[in-house]
């Protein structure tokens, strides 16, 4: 009995041996893993972030720096900017979830930019509601600048040199962008009628040119970032064997290109049904295209 009153303090005083002491905070989703020196993203909610940070910057940027403004009517807007909208908000809210919050300088500018282009396609979506379409395009114009500082701040985040992923996450937006919008406007011909092929032809080289810019930058990465971070152990140990993350980015980048090739190959005749049957490819290509983004950038983040 003596022995078991001795371990209690007179005071009231809690005990301070080692085997009491509380125990740290969960971090980066449930994994209790030191942070990671100098790095602002883990898991797959960083791969995520940028994926659809990547979608939403080249959906923006396609759509206000290509001639769609005098091509489409405004319905194509308001259906193309609310998915950039949901993009860049998923975008937000996934890198929000992911940020290591005693190294959070690079993270939370990209989570801020992420919601300021957020903030800014809500608006641009109103001012085209209200019959303000000069000063909603002048501001869906401002939002590209925007949506490339946001790329850039989420390249700080990488596992690797700032300019390679620069230029990886760039050519990821110009790939999914155009594979985004292809999408979109493929549906809108069911719409708009009397639309020409001259839009979805252009986008469907753009995506070609998009698939080629894509794969420089996925051998340029090719082996580098990241062998065994958590966002690949969490979504398939097996993607940490090797470079089998990297071997299936560039298998999946050229089934999109060959899904690009049939579609350009569809549109050359003239009947009324190639539209719809270059927006079925188009479906395979955001399946291909999104999955060889999402092994691209799994080796990005520890």
């Amino acid at each position: 009995m003596a022995e078991l009153d001795g371990m209690h303090s007179s005071s009231g005083q809690a005990r301070t041996d080692p085997i009491f002491e509380p125990v740290s905070p969960i971090r980066y989703g449930g994994a209790n893993r030191p942070q990671s020196e100098g790095r602002e993203l883990n898991g797959p909610a960083g791969v995520m972030a940028l994926v659809l940070a990547e979608a939403a910057a080249g959906g923006a940027g396609i759509l206000f720096l290509t001639p769609l403004w005098g091509e489409v009517r405004r319905g194509f807007f308001y259906l193309t900017g609310a998915m950039i909208l949901a993009l860049a908000a998923g975008a937000a809210g996934a890198g929000a979830s992911a940020y290591t919050a005693g190294k959070a300088s690079a993270g939370r500018l990209a989570i801020t930019l992420a919601v300021a282009f957020s903030a800014l396609t809500l608006v641009w979506l109103v001012l085209l509601a209200v019959r303000m379409s000069g000063t909603g395009r002048v501001l869906g114009i401002a939002t590209v600048p925007v949506g490339a500082a946001m790329l850039v701040a989420f390249a700080r985040t990488a596992d690797e040199s700032l300019a390679l992923a620069t230029f990886q996450l760039v050519a990821g937006a110009l790939f999914s962008g155009s594979v985004l919008d292809g999408l979109l406007l493929g549906h809108w011909y069911l719409t708009d009628r009397r639309l020409t092929r001259g839009p979805i032809n252009r986008m469907t080289l753009l995506l070609i040119g998009a698939v080629a810019v894509e794969a420089v930058a996925v051998i340029a990465g090719f082996g580098s970032g990241s062998k065994s971070g958590s966002a690949a152990t969490s979504l398939n140990p097996l993607l940490t064997v090797g470079s089998s993350s990297s071997w299936i980015a560039i298998g999946m980048v050229a089934c999109t290109g060959l899904i690009a090739v049939f579609i350009r190959l569809t549109l050359r005749g003239t009947r009324p049904t190639a539209v719809q049957s270059a927006t079925g490819f188009f479906y395979l290509a955001v399946i291909t295209g999104f999955t060889a983004e999402i092994a691209a950038k799994i080796r990005f983040l520890p």
